[in-house]
Order: structure tokens, then C-alpha cells, then sequence
């Protein structure tokens, strides 16, 4: 078996032992003689399995009592939709309540978009002057703000919130896709969290929604059953048939993770993997990070290359991508609306496999300067 160095930003490399676990209890899950695809997600098998999810996903990340976890579908996509309809939508269209969003990337971007369907929406802050390579100052919630939604690490330019904002009574909500369980994170100073599971969690197919009590119940009769989160919470977010296996993989994940020490112990790795290749980036002659230090992700690395004719550039940053490819580190080609390359380090990726990636650019890099 060849097992490749995988960087992509998601679907993403999920961890080896838990892949193996997967593979040995396909046929058979926990003596059932069946597979968890083919188990009715009302069944006594399974019930376990996803009671056990959340219980780990509770622990590892300190959840509150007072806050339901939800395992839904549509990917964190549909939460852009879902949560304007649940916090700000009207009884015949858009609340008197502002939704408040501040764009820090293009999902962030697309967020505000979809919200302004469904809310009368406030972009209060934007990062777009320097094409979202910083996070801005968050402007202070206001008594008229229905809730205040951040992405909290954005995986195309690569940045992160080195600090939450605070507001006060005013639900944040955060779009955490790609950060999830990579450190310690306060869940009590949000309403809402939101990941799609396909870069740290699991495979794609299930989005993880985290939401305090109170803010359950307050959608318009209007809004479809699919999108209220009173129905999914109601039904123990079996309202209608759940992504079982994918569930299931989020399990196994979080097992893995439970073994090598939880949250602060893959923060203290990932600040170690995201440390070097920042470090290498810093003294190279040929790569860089457009990225501001204070807001760097220790997830989502993107790097260019210090070549000003735009030909050149494009053409060896096809040549690097091809040549890292062969030489085992895959998806390492950056988001076609920006460029570059982007090295995406989730959990899952293993502190050698940085090393590679380094080696390798720095064998690259003789090649091309002088």
C-alpha cells in the first residue's frame, strides 16, 4: 500500500488508524453482522453510535449542557440559509433585526450573500482592501443586531481570528469548518457553531451544528421543517434519516483524537507543523506568505512565489504542483479564484508530512534560483 502525503483543503486526509478501524468493521460493526450503511437509523445499533458521537464531541470540546448538537446535512452551505431563517427572518420575509456579518474570505462572503435572502443584512467589516490577507477590527454589536456571524478560520486566503469578538448579548455565530477541534475553543461565548465534518472531523456528508437553547424556536411558520432548528433538535436530529455513516466515521475520528490527548494536545502539534513551514516560508528566496502574521492559520497555508512576470509564475507553479505530486504530496495547487499553492495541514496530517513538503520546496527552490 502507498499512502501519499494528502493537503487538500477538503474533502481532506482523515487519519490512518482510523481508516483501518473503518475498513476492518465495514462487513461488521460492533458483532451486529452488518455494516453502519446498512443500519436503520432508528435501530438499537445504531442509536449507540450516535449517541457516543456526541458524547465525545461534547467532551473534547467542553460543550455546555445548555447547547444541542445536531447532525445535519447540506454541508455548512445550508447554514448560511438556516441561520438567517432562524434568527432573523420575519412573519412574511426579512426581521427588523440587523444580521451582522464581517467578510474575511469568500465563503465568509458568500455567507452575508445567502443571509441577504432571508435578513436585512449588515456588513459591518471587511477584509476585500487587501484581498482578505488580514482580519479587521470587529465593530461592536448593537441592541438591534439579531446575531454577529464571523468565519473563524478561512480556508482559501488562509487567515484566522486571533481573538474572539465580544457581543455581549448578541449571538455570534461562526462558521468553524475548517478549524474544528484543531485547538481549544470557549463554545460558551457562541450561539451557534457550524463545520462542515470533510476537513477535521470526517468524511463529507455531515455538518456538525452546535446551538445554545435559547436561540431554538424563534422561526417564522413559514420556514420549511428541513430548515428549523426546532424540528431537528426536537426529533434528536433524526427528523428525517440521518447521514449514518458519516456519523459514524466522526466517532472514529474523535476517538483518535481522544487517544492523543484531546484539543490541547493536537493544538500544541499543529502550532508545531504550521510553525515550520511558516519558519521555511519566512527565509526562502523563492516562496512566500501573502498572509499577515498576526492572522496566519495553523490550518490552511497558502504560499506564492517572489516571480513578477505573471507567465513565468503561473507556468512554474504548474511545475511545482505536477513535480510535488509525483513525488507523493498531492492537492497542494491553491483555490482557482486566488491562485498560488496552498498547503491545508488539519489534524490528520502528520508532522513528517510537513517535513516532505519543506524538503521538497527546498529542493524545488535550488532549481529555480540561483
Amino acid at each position: 500500500m502507498k499512502r501519499v502525503y494528502n493537503f487538500s483543503p477538503g474533502p481532506s486526509a482523515l487519519p490512518l488508524p482510523v481508516l483501518e478501524k473503518a475498513a476492518a468493521e465495514m462487513c461488521d460493526t460492533n458483532g451486529t453482522g452488518q455494516s453502519v450503511m446498512e443500519m436503520s437509523h432508528r435501530s438499537k445499533d445504531f442509536k449507540p453510535i450516535i449517541e457516543k458521537t456526541e458524547s465525545l464531541l461534547r467532551e473534547l470540546m467542553g460543550i455546555p449542557a445548555n447547547y444541542k448538537v445536531l447532525f445535519l446535512q447540506g454541508g455548512a452551505s445550508l447554514q448560511f440559509s438556516m441561520i438567517p431563517l432562524n434568527l432573523a427572518a420575519g412573519e412574511s420575509g426579512p426581521g427588523e433585526k440587523k444580521a451582522v456579518y464581517v467578510e474575511t474570505g469568500i465563503w465568509a462572503e458568500k455567507a452575508a450573500k445567502e443571509a441577504a435572502k432571508f435578513a436585512t443584512v449588515d456588513v459591518r467589516a471587511s477584509s476585500k482592501d487587501k484581498a482578505y490577507t488580514y482580519i479587521p477590527n470587529a465593530p461592536a454589536a448593537q441592541p438591534g443586531d439579531a446575531y454577529y456571524h464571523i468565519t473563524l478560520n478561512n480556508t482559501i486566503v488562509g487567515t484566522k481570528w486571533a481573538q474572539i469578538p465580544d457581543t455581549g448579548a448578541v449571538p455570534l455565530a461562526a462558521d468553524v469548518s475548517s478549524c474544528i477541534l484543531s485547538e481549544p475553543l470557549d463554545v460558551a461565548k457562541f450561539g451557534i457553531l457550524y463545520a462542515g465534518a470533510q476537513k477535521n472531523l470526517g468524511p463529507a456528508g455531515t455538518t456538525v451544528v452546535i446551538i445554545r437553547e435559547d436561540l431554538i424556536g424563534h422561526a417564522p411558520d413559514w420556514v420549511p421543517a428541513m430548515l428549523r432548528y426546532d424540528i431537528h433538535a426536537g426529533e434528536g436530529a433524526m427528523y428525517n434519516t440521518p447521514p449514518c455513516y458519516g456519523i459514524y466515521m466522526i466517532s472514529l475520528v474523535l476517538e483518535w483524537l481522544k487517544k492523543l490527548g484531546g484539543a490541547g494536545a493536537i493544538a500544541e502539534l499543529n502550532r508545531e507543523k504550521a510553525g515550520l513551514l511558516y519558519q521555511y516560508l519566512e527565509n526562502s528566496k523563492l516562496f512566500y506568505s501573502p498572509v499577515e502574521k498576526p492572522f496566519r492559520s495553523l490550518m490552511n497555508i497558502p504560499f506564492v512565489m517572489r516571480i513578477e512576470a505573471a507567465e513565468k509564475r503561473a507556468e512554474l507553479e504548474k511545475r511545482f504542483v505536477k513535480e510535488a505530486a509525483a513525488s507523493g504530496l498531492v492537492n497542494l495547487a491553491g483555490h482557482r479564484l486566488v491562485g498560488g499553492m496552498r498547503a491545508s495541514i488539519y489534524n490528520a496530517m502528520p508532522i513528517e508530512g510537513v517535513k516532505a513538503l519543506i524538503q521538497f520546496m527546498e529542493q524545488f527552490e535550488k532549481g529555480v534560483v540561483p
